[in-house]
């Protein structure tokens, strides 16, 4: 568990830090797409873990546009002992698609379009999340540590906590 956590925190991490270098690059024409920068970015190496893992590496590489509310490695390593390593199974494919897809939103939505608002808003899962961005930002119970990194099929908004979905809670 604790190896299938690392490896999910250095894949998000590597998606963090690729984000962020693409936050830097005002032009968009050489930018990455969400994967490519999470890959870059150890902190998200358990993220980009879950998302090979749940096949959803080719849908986070196309045109989107997305916005991924991206736990780090800290925030898998938070969840119950054994959480990680299950949802990493074979068989519990489509339960990690859901958690992972309940992170992302099918629009690009910067931190301006949201900032002082309470609203709740659908996931690529289906259900819905809650935002509060009347203090910080709060998605599902996460806070944003890190919001705006652009990509060029959306954003990425990293939060510390890993949120589920109503259904699975």
């Amino acid at each position: 568990m604790l190896r299938a956590i690392k490896l999910i925190s250095g894949l998000v991490l590597a998606a963090a830090v690729s984000t962020s270098a693409m936050a830097h690059n005002h032009g968009m024409k050489d930018a990455k797409d969400i994967v490519a920068i999470a890959s870059a970015d150890s902190q998200f190496s358990t993220l980009v873990a879950a998302v090979q893992a749940a096949g959803l590496v080719e849908t986070l590489q196309g045109n989107g546009p997305f916005t991924v509310f991206a736990p780090t490695n800290d925030a898998f390593a938070a969840l119950p002992e054994g959480t990680v390593e299950n949802l990493l199974k074979p068989e519990n494919k489509a339960a990690l698609q859901a958690v992972l897809t309940y992170h992302v939103l099918a629009d690009r939505v910067p931190s301006s379009a949201i900032a002082g608002k309470t609203l709740s808003v659908a996931t690529v899962q289906g259900e819905e999340v809650s935002i509060d961005a009347t203090n910080g930002v709060v998605v599902g119970g996460a806070n944003v540590i890190a919001a705006d990194i652009k990509a060029k099929n959306g954003v990425i908004h990293v939060i510390d906590k890993v949120i589920l979905p109503p259904s699975m809670q």
